[in-house]
């Protein structure tokens, strides 16, 4: 009994030093370029029209800006073909959303996006079109998906889904029961419009244009 009053105090201090631990790490996480959250006054429209006329230097910029979040796995750049320009295109590899524990990452925005995505099995993929216009310009429009894993059954679960089955239906798959659950597939489950501002906040920040209604 009297070890036990001993540990007391220490144990208080520990827990009064992972706290004091924990908002130092909470406030130093909301200081990151990626986790200041943007005013509504700022968001932009989506497509957003960028008055620039030299489009290598805005596909230029617009690559820079995309692989700050996610790999990019194709590119197609506005061409001129005869006396028209093309559309531009440009997708990414599907990227993990990143958690709690990276804050350095800044694909999952910090509030629920974060939350979520340490939670669950998130990830995330982005399509950006740049379509040029009659008067120069071009309306870049950024689509950034969200998609949920599938999987055979939750982590960590007691429950055996290859069990004893009742509808005469045999079963011969062999599975080692220790290697967790599988990846059935990914459920799509909107876009991100958060990220997606993020991204035209950023490209606007670049390309010195101010924001329009």
């Amino acid at each position: 009994m009297p070890q036990r009053l001993c540990w007391t105090p220490a144990l208080g201090c520990l827990a009064a030093l992972l706290v004091t631990a924990g908002c130092e790490w909470h406030q130093g996480f909301h200081s990151l370029p990626h986790a200041t959250p943007l005013p509504h006054a700022a968001l932009a429209q989506n497509p957003m029209y960028v008055p620039l006329s030299d489009r290598e230097f805005l596909w230029n910029q617009l690559v820079d800006t995309v692989d700050d979040y996610f790999e990019i796995e194709r590119e197609e750049r506005v061409r001129l073909v005869g006396n028209v320009l093309t559309e531009g295109q440009l997708e990414t590899f599907p990227q993990p959303g990143s958690t709690a524990l990276e804050p350095w990452l800044g694909d999952s925005s910090p509030g629920f996006e974060r939350r979520q995505a340490t939670l669950q099995s998130i990830r995330r993929r982005a399509v950006v079109f740049v379509r040029p216009q009659v008067d120069g310009g071009y309306l870049v429009e950024v689509i950034v998906y969200k998609e949920l894993e599938d999987v055979s059954q939750p982590e960590f679960s007691t429950v055996n889904p290859e069990g004893l089955r009742h509808d005469g239906t045999l079963d011969r798959r062999t599975r080692d029961p220790l290697s967790g659950p599988v990846t059935l597939g990914w459920i799509p489950v909107g876009r991100d419009t958060t990220l997606e501002q993020r991204i035209l906040a950023q490209l606007r920040g670049r390309l010195g244009v101010a924001l329009n209604g």
